[in-house]
């Protein structure tokens, strides 16, 4: 036997939970061979012991067909967290995907969907395989924000094919419905959507897929935490008062469902002046640090107002990626690079720390005049 007649077996032994094998999924590493003795090592991206032993069960039975007498299988799996809770029960109906990360907000408003697209963005320019998922199931923006509000999804036997705009792959439900329609949905048809956009789209073999929820702490959050390994979480919020107050919400959400917090992203923080490029602030500025550090996590980056940003939105035409040396654009950047040095290390750890990374100080403010 050879290593091409085993990896030809093991295409017979599908992943638990899909129609797609082990092979396919890239899962099996290496293979030895000594006479009729085979060793076979597989990587996978569920810490369930009932996914491990029924991958064993089903490897050995495929290799013993074609001849093997003495069969070692050696399974390497995530570290199972020391608390086991919503977020981390080892179900992942998405294996494919390396790491999930959260863009939630405790109030709408704020710019959520505005981050979840320029990180999503900056983290494909910083070389990462980047998905975008808009589960925002009430107030879908991500097509006209990514410029495929026009496009209409390609279906290859039962599942959807994501869009693919400015490196990243695209699902939203905006781009499932006629334009204005409205969705009265109850709780269950949203826990229903989202597993779907989970299981049903033919999502690459992403590094990260960021995740743009809703606004608030309800159905959708509790049944992402519960269908996925959610590797990190990040909080949008503008710099009044009222909005760190729902924001408090969120990051209290991360904590209560055992997600590690990578960070807080102040949206709306100062004005960006067309006229000579200086920074004022009108709305706040540098609030949210105080509720990051009760947290104990890191403000990642304050987001000036500046024109280009709703310029971007409203045409498909995102910030980051069209005005990379704007100060908005830069910012970003800095958030994206921070948000993956803090998923490598929770990876590095196990999922079982929440150790903040060291931030950086927020640049000074300079009055804004007028020409």
């Amino acid at each position: 036997m050879t290593k091409d007649d085993v990896f030809e077996a093991l295409r017979n032994v599908n992943y638990p939970g899909f129609t797609k094998n082990i092979v396919t999924f890239g899962f099996v590493k290496t293979i030895e061979i000594d006479g009729d003795k085979v060793t076979v090592n597989v990587d996978i991206t569920s810490s369930a012991d009932e996914v491990k032993a029924q991958m064993i069960k089903e490897i050995e039975v495929e290799l013993k067909k074609i001849g093997f007498t003495d069969i070692t299988t050696n399974i390497n799996a995530p570290k199972p967290p020391r608390e086991q809770s919503n977020s981390t029960t080892g179900k992942n109906i998405a294996p494919h995907v390396k790491n999930f990360l959260m863009v939630s907000s405790g109030k709408g408003g704020v710019g959520k969907s505005t981050a979840s697209v320029n990180l999503a963005i900056a983290m494909a320019m910083q070389g990462k395989k980047v998905g975008l998922l808009d589960a925002d199931i009430y107030g879908p923006n991500i097509p006209r924000m990514m410029g495929i509000a026009d496009q209409k999804p390609e279906i290859q036997g039962n599942k959807v094919v994501p869009f693919k705009a400015y490196g990243v792959e695209i699902m939203s439900m905006g781009s499932l419905m006629e334009p204005g329609q409205s969705l009265i949905w109850r709780g269950s048809m949203i826990i229903k959507a989202i597993e779907q956009f989970l299981r049903d789209i033919l999502w690459s073999e992403l590094d990260v897929l960021v995740i743009d929820m809703p606004p608030g702490t309800g159905d959708a959050q509790l049944t992402l935490a519960q269908s996925v390994p959610v590797t990190a979480g990040i909080t949008v919020t503008t710099p009044q008062e009222v909005s760190l107050d729902d924001s408090r919400r969120s990051l209290d959400m991360f904590q209560k469902l055992h997600i590690p917090t990578a960070g807080v992203i102040e949206n709306m923080s100062g004005f960006i002046c067309p006229g000579d490029g200086e920074e004022y602030d009108i709305f706040g500025m540098g609030t949210s640090q105080a509720v990051a550090d009760e947290y104990d996590t890191e403000l990642l980056a304050r987001i000036p107002i500046e024109p280009e940003v709703r310029v971007g939105g409203d045409t498909g035409m995102p910030v980051t990626y069209h005005k990379p040396d704007s100060t908005t654009a830069q910012r970003f950047q800095e958030a994206a690079s921070k948000t993956i040095a803090f998923i490598d290390k929770i990876n590095e750890e196990g999922g079982a720390s929440n150790e903040a990374i060291q931030p950086t100080t927020p640049p000074g403010v300079s009055a804004c005049s007028t020409r």
